[in-house]
């Protein structure tokens, strides 16, 4: 055939889950790929000197041809018809050397099986047959969520035009993140893998470990040997390249824990006791640098897109806490010529600094990240960079920064001042504490929603409202209305009481002088025993609702009966009792 033919050519063909098909064509030198149509897709070819194993199989879109590389890298062209097995088999023996080998899945819809690594991707076989593979590039972490159970995430696209999203890119340009050609993702599994397992040495193929819970010489718990395994194969443990540095036991505050970092070329990773990640640095997207406000420690604050996960906890920001005192020897595990090349002006051979400093400056040469510290247009009452207050129950600290807010550590809340719509200053209840903290509401433009930030000192408002001026934000004080409402309460419950609160303050001035009056009272009462059944008739009762003025103006007026004029004295008496 090859004499006849020298290039074999299929149509329809779809590259590793692309979202468009494409024309493939083999030939001795390998194979190329190129989506239909152009559209600005990406032409994709592979040397034949790569190919170490290949395999037929059924597909999403008809049947699929899947090569394993060399490189423990494989690739898959999906959409071939049934009846040209025939025709592909001899192509990849006559071309290539290689047996075309057919692999029918499991179709029993079991969840239990045998886990399997392979050379470059993790097969879940149900009786013998694989129920599906998991291709080592598309894991991205993968941790022990309990005793017998491991989570494994995957990688998720980092945007349309790096993963076929957009409609019209052929997936070379996906390579490693396949689950970015659908609109739905698997972004978690967890397997559950109880008792024990033997730990086999990796055969020739590249094959290694099954967790089949055989008989050895040295047994390991199954989910542990799995995790350790994928760790290995994924190589989300040993990144690619040398360590250039390594900062131990890290206090991690969101998430909680103290984690390593270690720093790569391109990736740093976190080693905790439970979890382990490896994050790009092209996921930073924010790096703050700022002083906690107790003079002690300092934060460090990265926020991550895609964010971190922790089973169904993402974490869009890590929050570090570091002693300011405690300083650091730091040498890079750097080249010579790569620290005075590509990293030149960036970072320095050596640190003898303040650790938060060291791993600000190594993130920022590394990653090429701007760090962002707190404004100089805002200082507190008490001369520091935060503001002590709270969301809902948790207590943190807002920082003012040049362009925009944000609270630590938990929830860490970051908001750009050009989505705020306004910020109004109240006062919430009348108790005297109200009238020592304020809260801020935050209302973000196109009914966003609103942050509400509670119990700030009320020390802290003129530095706020400064600040707030500075950078043009609209405000709106809502304290001085509730002020003046407090204000108003108050003295309207004072006028309403001001004549029962005279009476018990003259009794309580008066001392003992109480005590004569009261026995001038009963010498009174004994000489006119009538005037107490009096005070009971209608007619007085309608003469003595008057007050004390109305009974002046009485007493100068001189219309009234004498007998009125003779009673009035008496009931001014026992008032003033």
């Amino acid at each position: 055939m090859s004499e006849r033919k020298a290039v074999e050519e299929f149509n329809g063909i779809y590259l590793d889950l692309s979202k468009q098909s494409g024309k493939v064509k083999f030939a001795e030198a390998g194979l190329a790929w190129r989506p239909t149509g152009g559209g600005g897709g990406e032409n994709y070819t592979l040397d034949g000197q790569q190919f170490f194993q290949c395999q037929w199989s059924r597909g999403a879109r008809g049947h699929e041809v899947k090569i394993l590389l060399r490189d423990s890298g494989l690739i898959q062209l999906d959409g071939f018809e049934a009846e040209e097995f025939d025709r592909v088999q001899k192509i990849f023996r006559l071309f290539y050397g290689l047996n075309l080998e057919h692999k029918d899945h499991a179709l029993k819809g079991w969840n239990w099986g045998k886990g399997e690594f392979g050379k470059a991707e993790l097969a879940f076989n149900v009786q013998n047959r694989p129920a599906f593979e998991i291709p080592y590039s598309e894991v991205s972490n993968t941790n022990l969520a309990g005793k017998n159970e491991v989570a494994v995430e995957f990688s998720l696209p980092a945007g349309g035009n790096d993963t076929g999203t957009n409609g019209h890119l052929g997936g070379a340009r996906s390579k490693g993140r396949k689950s970015g050609a659908g609109k739905d993702q698997l972004v978690e599994m967890r397997f559950y893998i109880p008792g024990t397992a033997t730990k086999k040495e990796n055969d020739e193929d590249g094959d290694d470990k099954s967790m089949d819970g055989s008989e050895g010489e040295e047994q390991h718990n199954a989910a542990n040997l799995f995790y350790e395994t994928l760790m290995e194969k994924a190589e989300i443990g040993e990144v690619a390249g040398d360590t250039f540095a390594t900062f131990l036991e890290v206090l991690h505050l969101t998430p909680r824990g103290r984690f390593g970092i270690d720093m790569y070329e391109g990736s740093f990773r976190l080693r905790g006791k439970t979890y382990d990640y490896k994050i790009p640095y092209d996921n930073i997207k924010k790096f703050m640098l700022l002083p906690k406000p107790d003079d002690l420690h300092t934060l460090i604050t990265i926020g991550l897109d895609p964010p971190l996960r922790q089973g169904q906890t993402r974490y869009p920001f890590l929050v570090m806490q570091f002693k300011r005192e405690e300083e650091v020897i730091i040498e890079l595990n750097m080249t010579k010529e790569l620290l005075e090349g590509k990293y030149k002006g960036k970072l320095n051979a050596r640190y003898e600094q303040p650790q938060h400093t060291v791993v600000a400056q190594v993130f920022r040469g590394l990653s090429g990240k701007k760090i962002v510290q707190p404004s100089k247009d805002f200082v507190s009452h008490h001369q520091q960079s935060g503001v002590k207050c709270s969301i809902k129950a948790n207590e943190g600290h807002l920082y003012c920064l040049d362009k925009s807010f944000m609270f630590v550590p938990k929830p860490a809340t970051y908001i750009p001042f050009d989505n705020i719509s306004v910020i109004v200053m109240s006062r919430v209840g009348g108790a005297v504490s109200a009238s020592r903290t304020f809260d801020i509401t935050v209302t973000m433009k196109n009914g966003a929603g609103e942050t509400l930030f509670s119990n700030i000192n009320r020390e802290e408002q003129k530095p706020l409202e400064d600040f707030f001026a500075a950078k043009g934000l609209r405000t709106k004080n809502e304290m001085a209305d509730d002020s003046s409402a407090l204000i108003a309460a108050a003295l309207k419950d004072a006028d309403m009481a001001s004549s029962d609160e005279e009476v018990v303050a003259a009794r309580a001035d008066r001392g003992s002088a109480d005590e004569d009056e009261e026995s001038v009272d009963e010498d009174f009462k004994t000489d006119s025993e009538s005037d107490v059944a009096e005070e009971y008739d209608s007619a007085h009762e309608s003469r003595g609702s008057g007050s004390d003025a109305e009974m002046a103006d009485g007493d100068a007026g001189g219309d009234s009966d004498p007998p009125e004029v003779a009673e009035r004295p008496k009931k001014k008496a026992k008032t003033s009792k």
